[in-house]
């Protein structure tokens, strides 16, 4: 069982912003900047395009709202999209509001948010979607 499975089961708490029957979303705990939110199936498969069809689909569809919800939530230029898929081996896209290509770069040094003040970026999200 993977990390962000036992996420889903809430065994693990997270910052969660949305949810339905096939994808969860929550607050990456060591974001690149304030917003990184992780998209996940619920079904272990490590390789996003190994996923069944209509779970990719709906991945993305799941998505949108969020990435539009972060848009307004922080001062950037858009909502960026990553799959890197490195670190857990549980297919997931990373959504980051992006002001530069360098937002993206996941060499950078990860901010340490207090609890306080992820979830503060938490209730920011879910009010504008």
């Amino acid at each position: 069982m993977t990390i962000f499975s036992k996420i889903i089961a809430g065994e693990i708490p997270s910052y969660k912003i949305a949810e339905d029957d096939k994808c969860y979303a929550f607050l990456d705990i060591f974001p690149l900047v304030k917003g990184h939110t992780l998209v996940i199936p619920k079904i272990e498969v490590d390789n996003l395009f190994d996923l069944p069809a209509d779970y990719l689909g709906n991945l993305i569809k799941f998505a949108q709202p969020i990435a539009k919800a972060i848009e307004k939530s922080f001062h950037c230029n858009r909502c960026g999209m990553s799959v890197v898929g490195l670190e857990v081996p549980h297919a997931h896209i990373h959504l980051i509001p992006v002001n530069s290509i360098d937002d993206l770069n996941f060499s950078r040094p990860k901010l340490k948010l207090s609890a306080e003040e992820l979830k503060k970026v938490q209730e920011k999200i879910i009010a504008n979607l």
